[in-house]
């Protein structure tokens, strides 16, 4: 008989069971993310919202709230595992954790009450429908902040999908990188334009190979992994306001 997971209670996945897992987490995964974004464009347009984080912040926050919640209710015998695959105990050191989370929370709003107001105006002349990004006010990075953690609850299920199906972490690197890219083409649905599409796809598809081993390997991956994304979308801003 096999062993029950300690962190879940279940049977660890055999052999046998982890690759059908693991297509079930592929397939969960994939379908939370396309759903999510095209139904953006399609759920506050019909509610009378623009799908827009500068124009409606609120709605488009509440909007990945109800993912998040989605999510983490569908993959959580994902999810549970973690502690099967990390090196170290989770929340091993609670002190460490709350002053990270801390630490991040005062980065961002420092960033967004006095960074971002100090920048440049974007530029958008000549241009038919700039992305919302490099106009951002303070209000988008509300459901901006929502949605990177939505993203990354995702991406820790697959990572955690991948380990479960015992794939060797470089490998699942490479398929991270792969999946974290491609979705990102999904820009076009919201009218990007294609070279900003292709750019934020290269960028993912880097961040796509680190984020297992922050994962994996490191502690308090979690939260180092939603700031190195968020981090990434606050520099994206003052690149585009200053260059």
């Amino acid at each position: 008989m096999t062993p029950p997971s300690p962190s879940t209670g279940s049977p660890r996945p055999t052999p046998r069971r982890a690759p059908a897992r693991l297509w079930v987490t592929l397939a969960t995964v994939c379908a939370l993310w396309v759903l999510s974004d095209a139904g953006y464009y399609v759920v506050l347009p019909w509610l009378g919202f623009s799908p827009s984080y500068n124009h409606d912040p609120a709605a488009a926050a509440l909007y990945y709230l109800y993912w998040i919640g989605v999510a983490v209710i569908l993959l959580w015998p994902t999810l549970a595992t973690w502690s099967d695959h990390a090196c170290w105990p989770s929340f091993s050191s609670a002190p460490v954790a709350i002053a990270l989370w801390t630490l991040l929370l005062a980065a961002a709003v420092a960033y967004v009450a006095h960074v971002l107001p100090a920048l440049p105006s974007f530029d958008a002349a000549g241009r038919l429908s700039p992305p919302d990004m490099p106009q951002a006010n303070a209000w988008y990075f509300l459901p901006k902040s929502v949605d990177i953690l939505f993203q990354q609850i995702l991406i820790a299920a697959l990572v955690l999908g991948l380990a479960n199906a015992r794939v060797p972490l470089r490998r699942m690197a490479v398929l991270c990188g792969l999946l974290f890219g491609l979705t990102h083409l999904l820009l076009l649905l919201g009218g990007s334009p294609v070279g900003y599409t292709v750019r934020f796809t290269g960028f993912a598809t880097l961040f796509g190979r680190v984020f297992p081993v922050l994962f994996l390997r490191v502690p308090n991956g979690f939260a180092l992994c939603y700031a190195a994304q968020w981090s990434f979308y606050a520099g994206a801003v003052a690149f585009a306001r200053l260059w």
